[in-house]
């Protein structure tokens, strides 16, 4: 019997929209079971400089009703991604092309690194700049 191919992927996931559910649809498609690791609030705060609008409760009940999405797990630093992989029996690991280059890595620890593009018309910055006009 042939085991699930899994997936990960990483982010914030505030001010959900298309272009999250692109990028999710997409790194399912990869596989059988897909993992977000979801940035908590402290993480944000403390390593990306970035206040959430949504708390991280509130976040993952969102990604969780995601249809793609099989287990969403908190993403509380940036050395977890290899502990991930081996704790999560990942097969492939995916993020936005924004990211290209810098988590190659992880194929050291057995998992496939993808890059996808970014929906090119939209992102929470745009979104958060849009309205503050």
């Amino acid at each position: 019997m042939n085991e699930l191919k899994r997936v990960i992927t990483y982010g914030t996931f505030d001010l959900l929209h298309y272009g999250h559910i692109n990028i999710l649809r997409r790194a399912k498609a990869l596989g059988d079971y897909l993992l977000v690791a979801l940035s908590t609030d402290e993480f944000n705060l403390r390593e990306k400089n970035k206040k959430c609008y949504f708390e991280y409760e509130k976040r993952k009940q969102l990604i969780e009703a995601i249809r793609y999405v099989d287990l969403v797990i908190p993403e509380t630093c940036w050395e977890q991604k290899r502990r991930d992989i081996h704790d999560y029996h990942v097969d492939i690991f995916v993020m936005g092309d924004d990211w290209k280059g810098k988590f190659d890595f992880l194929r050291e620890e057995g998992a496939e690194v993808f890059y996808f593009p970014r929906t090119p018309e939209i992102s929470s910055t745009q979104i958060k700049d849009d309205l503050k006009e």
